[in-house]
This record gives structure tokens, C-alpha cells and sequence, in this order.
């Protein structure tokens, strides 16, 4: 650390006055986290029956973002999109025009980096630090116990001056570059977790029709190479049929288009990517766009005439079925050291002598959905080296994202930081046909 990093980090480390506009299902959990360790969080959020929770632990509204965002040392949105962001950022009534020189930014929403890159130039004409932050849960929802890592842009420094603040919000954070970078890598990692739930929800429905139950399944898959954090931890969203409310498919599909975007930009292929983002984007066409993110599942129920709804099971969680499910007590740690909820799953339907020929199509879902996994760890290396990011970097992100899965940890684990493999040559050959489970 410079002599001006120490300085600055011996600053902050007395932040008093954190701002904070977005009150939302992601925002909310953090400001908690915030207050419980003591810092004073002013809040701004369009719907004010968002902030109701924070304000009884605490945390003080304000009627526009300028107000909550004035005097304070460091301004953190967490909002839905690019647009959003925007809004609540520039013009009379915006953040900006409350804060004060040397003070930062620090965006933890995803979203366009041009957009990021605007809004930092305009908070450096009044000497405001920015910093792109944003979160990926590295367990179901992790942020409600601070179990979230942030991918950071932005100036080294600045990052240094707000290091505790994160370290207060998540598990861990990665400075990966300039700003662009962050989004950037967010979207790399999504991308992982979306294709596997897609693949994985196509999977079941397969099973399912040829009269394996869906618990079944996906219990195969969670044993398997296949496995995955969404196959883990988010299926069973879809087992108790209520596609996830802690997230919905309007941002999903925000995501991907961001992330073909960004494909093009940089002229990669990302052809299992484009495939996915189609996905998503029928889906919102198809459902409305507050339904929670996994309704894009219920295309491929459609199409094999199937339910992988599960009669009388409600998923561990108050963002499933079982709106009154108790916070999260007991927690596991993996091999790789990344801490998850421990949940049991408790299903009343008794499990069903399988023939051969559903053991055998088990097995070989199992190995699709592992080399869907493979490939589309190819596409996200892609779009990494195509932002300029080393290997090692790649590697750390993605083991510690939403978009882990068996096949990324059993390969990180065999490759050191210092001779790394180059996926693109190594794991399979230039894709010319989508996987079966991509495509309905």
C-alpha cells in the first residue's frame, strides 16, 4: 500500500454517514448489515414501503436522493437498471448534487458501464471518487448474512478507502480494474448461472416426462459433476413452484441482453450465450416481468407438457413457496471454503424404483449438463480475456460467484495461478451446434 493508501484508508476508517438509495430485496439486507456494525445509513428509495424494515433498525429517510446522499462520506445505490441508476444519480434532485468532494460513489448495481462511465465523469467534475461494485451471492440470497462478493472498478485507491465498508456488506471483493471491468466480470459470472439453469431446468422437465420424479433428479444432479449453484441451491425454487421471488425475470433478461451487448462489443461468438439470452428474452416476452427470474424454466415445461412443481414441498426459504421461513441459522462450509446455508428438503412424495432406462437417462443428462457447464465456462473466459482480464483473475471470480459449478472448481483446482490452461484450446473444440439443452 502507497504512503496516499494508507493515509486514506486510515481516513475511512472512520466513515460515519453512509447514503444509501435503493431500498430493494438486495439493498435492504446490506443496509442491515451497515447498521448492525454501526455506521449511521440515510436512505432514499422511489417506493418508500421498501424502507420500512430498514427504518425500524435505524436507518434514516430522506425524500430524495440528493438529501440522503448530502454530507455523507461514501453513496452506495443498488438499484434494478442501467436507467435507474441514472436517474437517482444526476439532475437537481440526484446524489451528485448532495455530495461533497471526496467522497465516493459506489455503484453495487448491474448494469451498462457506459452508463457507470457517464455518471463518474460527471462525479469527478465535483471531485467524487466512482466505483463500480457489483454483487454476486456466493449461496442462495447471501446477501441476507453478508455472504456476497463484489467485483470492483475503478481507482485503486479509492477502492482501498472503501475496502472495510465492503468487507462489512459481503465475504469478499475483487479489484479487477478500471471501471467497465467490474460490469464486466458481473456479467461473465451470470452468465455461467443462467446457462445452468436453463440446461438444468430442461434436464428435469426431460426426466420428468419420462416419469422420473423431478426430486429425484435433481437429487442425481446435485451428486453429480454436473452440480452446480443453481442446480443446488435455486432448482428447488422450482420444485415448489415458485420460480424464486428473490429476483425477477425483468433483471435476468436486462443481464443477458447486457451481456450480448458486451459480446458484441468485444467481437466474441458466444454462441451458447446468444442462445440463452433468447431464452430469456421469449420469456419476457412471454411472462410478466415482475414473476420471479426462473419463470424462463416454464417455456421448457411447455414444451415437454410437464410439471416439475412438486405436490406439498416449499423450498427452504422465505423467497420460495414458504413466505414465513425463518432466517438461515446453520451454515456449511465447502472444500473451496465458500459458506452455504445448511437446508433440508423434505419432500412428501416417496421416491420410485427407476428402470434401467431411466438410470441410463439420468447418467446421461448428467454428463450434458456437465458439458454445458464445460463449454459455456469456454464463453465466459472469452468475454474475460476479450475486457483484458488474466487468467488467474478469471479463475478467482468465477470460484467465488453465483456461476460456480463442479466442473470450475475440479478445474481450478487443477490448474495453479502461475501455469494456467488455456480453456479455449484445452477443454473442447470450436462449438459448432448448441447443446440439446440449451435449445427447445
Amino acid at each position: 500500500m502507497s504512503a496516499v493508501e494508507a493515509v486514506s484508508a486510515a481516513h475511512f476508517r472512520y466513515v460515519k454517514r453512509i447514503g444509501f438509495i435503493g431500498t430493494g430485496s438486495m439493498g435492504r439486507p446490506m443496509i442491515a448489515k451497515l447498521l448492525q456494525a454501526g455506521y449511521q445509513v440515510e436512505v432514499y428509495d422511489i417506493d418508500s414501503a421498501a424502507a420500512r424494515d430498514v427504518l425500524k433498525k435505524g436507518a434514516r429517510w430522506h425524500d430524495a436522493p440528493r438529501d440522503a446522499a448530502r454530507d455523507c462520506e461514501i453513496v452506495i445505490t443498488c438499484l434494478p437498471l442501467p436507467h435507474d441508476v441514472f436517474d437517482n444519480m444526476t439532475g437537481e434532485q440526484g446524489a451528485l448534487a448532495g455530495m461533497v468532494p471526496g467522497s465516493v460513489w459506489i455503484d453495487t448495481s448491474t448494469t451498462d458501464y457506459h452508463n457507470t462511465f457517464e455518471i463518474a465523469r460527471l462525479a469527478a467534475a465535483i471531485g467524487v471518487d466512482s466505483l463500480e461494485a457489483p454483487v454476486s451471492n456466493l449461496s442462495h440470497m447471501g446477501v441476507d448474512f453478508a455472504n456476497v462478493s463484489f467485483f470492483v472498478g475503478g481507482p485503486p485507491e479509492a477502492y482501498v478507502r472503501c475496502e472495510t465498508v465492503l468487507q462489512t456488506l459481503g465475504a469478499v471483493s475483487f479489484h479487477v480494474g478500471d471501471i467497465g471491468q467490474g460490469q464486466s466480470v458481473k456479467l461473465l459470472t451470470n452468465l455461467l448461472f443462467y446457462t445452468a439453469a436453463v440446461a438444468s431446468g430442461q434436464a428435469l422437465c426431460q426426466s420428468v416426462q419420462e416419469g422420473v420424479p423431478a426430486q429425484q433428479a435433481w437429487r442425481k444432479f446435485v451428486a453429480s459433476s454436473a452440480n452446480s449453484v443453481a442446480i443446488e441451491q435455486f432448482v428447488p425454487f422450482l420444485l415448489d413452484g415458485s420460480y424464486d421471488r428473490s429476483c425477477t425475470l425483468e433483471i435476468t433478461v436486462k443481464d443477458m441482453g447486457l451481456t450480448v451487448q458486451l459480446a458484441d462489443e468485444l467481437r466474441v461468438g458466444l454462441p451458447i450465450g446468444r442462445a440463452v439470452e433468447k431464452r430469456y428474452s421469449e420469456a419476457g416476452r412471454k411472462f410478466d416481468r415482475y414473476d420471479g427470474h426462473l419463470r424462463v424454466v416454464e417455456l421448457a415445461e411447455v414444451v415437454f407438457g410437464v410439471r416439475l412443481q412438486v405436490p406439498g414441498y416449499r423450498a427452504p426459504s422465505k423467497y420460495g413457496a414458504n413466505h414465513a421461513y425463518p432466517p438461515d441459522q446453520e451454515f456449511l462450509v465447502d472444500p473451496i471454503g465458500r459458506i452455504k446455508p445448511k437446508r433440508e428438503h423434505v419432500f412428501s412424495l416417496d421416491d420410485v424404483p427407476l428402470s434401467d432406462i431411466q438410470i441410463r437417462l439420468l447418467e446421461s443428462l448428467s454428463g450434458e449438463l456437465t458439458q454445458v457447464n464445460r463449454l459455456i465456462l469456454d464463453e465466459a473466459f472469452d468475454l474475460g480475456r476479450g475486457m483484458g482480464l488474466n487468467d488467474a483473475l478469471i479463475h478467482d471470480v468465477i470460484t467465488w460467484s453465483v456461476g460456480a459449478s463442479a466442473w470450475s472448481d475440479s478445474h481450478a483446482q487443477q490448474c495453479s495461478n502461475e501455469q494456467l490452461v488455456d480453456l479455449a484450446d484445452a477443454l473442447a473444440p470450436p462449438l459448432t451446434t448448441i447443446p440439446d439443452l440449451i435449445c427447445t
